[in-house]
C-alpha cells in the first residue's frame, strides 16, 4: 500500500509539471523535485513506476531547461540509469540495455509484452536525450539504431501510448538523420502527422517539430508557416501537454519570425 501511494505521488507530481502553464516556475522548482524523487527511489529501489518517473523528469528537465553541456550530460546519465533499471525490473533480458549489441538487443525486444510499453518508452526517450546531450560523440550517436528499434517496438505493442509519443520521436529521427544514414523525409512526415492525429491535435510541439524538422528540410514554406500559425492560434491548455505547448508556442513564434530569411 505504501509503495502504491509513493508511486501515485510521483505520478501526480509529474502530471502537475506537465500541466503547469508557467515554464519559469517549472525551471525554478524542478530541482527540488529531482532531489525528492532521488530520495523516494533510494527508499524503494525496486519500484518500477518511481524509476520511470525519475527518468522522465531528469531527461525532460535536462533537455528543455539546461544549457550547460556538462550539466546536461550528468542529468541525462541519471535519467538513463533510472530508465534502464525500470525496464530491467520488467524484463530481465534487457538489463544494462546499452551493453547489448544491436542485433541481440533487437531480438530481445521481440519478446516484450504489452505491459512493458511504459518502461520501454521511457528508456527510448531517455536514451534519445542522453545521445542528444552527447551529439558530438560518435560513439553515442552510434546508439541511435537502438533508440529507433525501441520506439518501433513501442508502436507495435501500443501505438497510442502517450498519445502517439513514439511517432513524434521517430519523426524527429528521420528528419535529422541524413538519407545516407537511413533518414527519410517522407517517413518523417508520416510519423509527425500520426503523432498529431493520435494526440487529437493537442500536442503543439509535434507541429513545431514537423515544421522545423520536415517542412524546412524539404523547403515547403506553405506547410511550415501554416503549422506554426496553427500553433500560435491554439489554446495551449491541454491535459498532459500544457507546459510543452507553451514552450512550443515560444519556439513557433521564433521560427515564424525567421521564415523570410530561411526560405
Amino acid at each position: 500500500m505504501v509503495s502504491r501511494q509513493t508511486s501515485r505521488l510521483a505520478e501526480n507530481l509529474a502530471a502537475a509539471i506537465e500541466d503547469n502553464n508557467d515554464p519559469e516556475t517549472v525551471r525554478a522548482g524542478a530541482p527540488a523535485y529531482l532531489i525528492m524523487i532521488d530520495g523516494l527511489i533510494h527508499g524503494e529501489p525496486q519500484n518500477e513506476a518511481l524509476l520511470r518517473a525519475g527518468a522522465n523528469i531528469y531527461s525532460a528537465y535536462a533537455n528543455v531547461f539546461i544549457t550547460s553541456p556538462l550539466r546536461r550530460q550528468r542529468l541525462t546519465d541519471t535519467a538513463m540509469r533510472y530508465a534502464e533499471r525500470a525496464l530491467c525490473l520488467r524484463e530481465a533480458s534487457l538489463c544494462q540495455a546499452r551493453q547489448i549489441r544491436f542485433q541481440e538487443y533487437q531480438r530481445r525486444l521481440d519478446g516484450l509484452r504489452p505491459d512493458s510499453v511504459a518502461s520501454l518508452y521511457t528508456l527510448a526517450v531517455s536514451w534519445a536525450g542522453w545521445i542528444q546531450a552527447r551529439r558530438s560523440d560518435w560513439q553515442a550517436m552510434a546508439q541511435l539504431p537502438q533508440v529507433e528499434v525501441s520506439l518501433k517496438r513501442v508502436l507495435e505493442l501500443n501505438e497510442r501510448h502517450r498519445q502517439g509519443g513514439a511517432h513524434l520521436y521517430l519523426g524527429a529521427l528521420n528528419a535529422l538523420r541524413p538519407q545516407a544514414l537511413g533518414g527519410n523525409p517522407e517517413i518523417s512526415r508520416f510519423h509527425f502527422e500520426r503523432a498529431i492525429r493520435l494526440s487529437g491535435g493537442h500536442n503543439l510541439m509535434a507541429k513545431v517539430m514537423f515544421a522545423k524538422g520536415y517542412a524546412r528540410l524539404v523547403f515547403n514554406r506553405t506547410l511550415h508557416d501554416r503549422l506554426l500559425t496553427e500553433v500560435l492560434q491554439s489554446d495551449p491548455t491541454s491535459e498532459g501537454f500544457t507546459l510543452m505547448n507553451i514552450l512550443a508556442q515560444q519556439q513557433a513564434k521564433a521560427l515564424l519570425a525567421e521564415s523570410d530569411e530561411y526560405f
